[in-house]
């Protein structure tokens, strides 16, 4: 695999964020995905590459040592290729003449970590908690407080934290001395690893809590208030910082996200390109449609009059200004569009049937500019022969 810079390969500058270097890296992973790109050799050797440097700029630790050393940092032969005499050379000269350089003392000089007799502890930031909550459209319309119960971590209210029984204390972990961290051999280069035996916390506990048997917290539930804001859509999610689980070692809590489901509605539809207005079908009589009235019309908040102008033919659009979903980012408020559908009568009367008998043969010499839509259906096929006899 080639040695091409990282940040080249991912299409960032060397001063990109986090953010930045992620969302390059997964429109890079979607464009040279194996599934996506079936039998691509070349294709699949792009992925190698994206994934490689992005497994690289993605950690701290590794990024750092890369921005520093370049892929010298990651190669067996040492700092460098083809070792030449006092260079940063391979093996025979090494760095500085240094055989099995260890990596672990670049990232603690560069992390401020432990050195020769330090102790320092592993910190964890809390898990992110996922809560799905459902809300109808119309509470999605004028937003909604919510009580939820979510589970999650606390601190150990016996020992507080420490993990060890009241009256007792941890002792210094007699594998890392407690550094939190051991360094593993492997070949020429010496590796830092999570202590295996405190994992990470650099203590031994060997006379746990009875409550939370060492780990210094217990899993529990809390209730937290959630405010879903006026105009939020279905798949959104809200964010409330610090609200995930317990951190360990006095690392910060993780983050809560509500993931907003709202539920179908049985007249409304929300604009999929405007999610500010609705849609809705608005049944009304051939009579109303052809001599015009006022009928009333749902919306969120209560009922409605419109004016049907006579004439009015089916699919007709007509606007509610004002009746729609507010913006979940400004005060904009959208509208609703009422889709007219002329409902033919079922199950007539006999009478009924002979008044509409009697305006049939009535209408049959109707204009036809009083039948538009007829009008037009009869010229376009009229133009239709035409055309074939041309």
């Amino acid at each position: 695999m080639s040695n091409k810079d990282f940040y080249e390969t991912l299409g960032v500058a060397r001063s990109a964020s986090d953010d930045e270097i992620k969302k390059a890296y997964r429109k890079l992973a979607m464009k040279y995905h194996p599934d996506r790109n079936p039998d691509n050799k070349e294709a699949e050797d792009k992925f190698k590459e994206v994934q490689k440097a992005y497994d690289t700029l993605s950690d701290p630790q590794k990024k750092a040592a890369y921005d520093q050393y370049g892929h010298a940092a990651f190669e067996q032969g040492g700092f460098g290729g083809a070792g030449g005499a006092g260079g940063f050379g391979g093996f025979g000269g090494g760095f500085g003449g240094a055989q099995g350089f260890d990596f672990g003392d670049i990232f603690s000089q560069m992390f401020g970590g432990a050195g020769a007799g330090g102790a320092r502890q592993q910190s964890y930031q809390g898990e992110d908690i996922n809560y799905r909550v459902e809300i109808t459209l119309e509470e999605a319309a004028a937003g909604v407080k919510r009580q939820i119960t979510v589970p999650t971590y606390e601190e150990c209210d016996i020992c507080h934290g420490s993990g060890a029984k009241p009256g007792t204390k941890a002792s210094t972990c007699h594998t890392c001395h407690g550094s939190g961290t051991v360094h593993v051999r492997q070949a020429i280069f010496t590796i830092q690893q999570t202590c295996p035996t405190c994992g990470g916390s650099g203590k031994e506990i060997k006379d746990p809590c009875v409550k939370c048997h060492g780990e210094g917290r217990v899993k529990t539930s809390k209730t937290v208030e959630v405010n879903i804001p006026a105009g939020i859509d279905d798949g959104q999610r809200i964010r409330l910082t610090g609200e995930g689980e317990l951190g360990t070692n006095g690392a910060p809590s993780g983050d809560l996200y509500i993931h907003v489901t709202v539920k179908e509605h049985k007249i409304f539809q929300r604009d999929p390109d405007v999610p500010t207005d609705l849609h809705c079908e608005l049944p009304i009589s051939f009579a109303t449609a052809a001599l015009g009235g006022e009928v009333e019309v749902p919306t969120l908040d209560g009922k409605v009059k419109l004016t049907i102008p006579a004439g009015t033919q089916a699919g007709k659009r007509m606007r509610v200004k004002g009746k729609g979903v507010k913006s979940v980012r400004s005060s904009l408020v959208g509208d609703l569009y009422c889709h007219i559908v002329v409902e033919t009568p079922i199950n007539l009367t006999d009478r009924q049937k002979e008044l509409l008998e009697e305006f049939e043969s009535i209408a049959t010499g109707l204009d036809r500019s009083q039948t538009p839509r007829q009008k037009s259906f009869w010229e376009r096929l009229k133009d239709k022969i035409e055309d074939q006899f041309d």
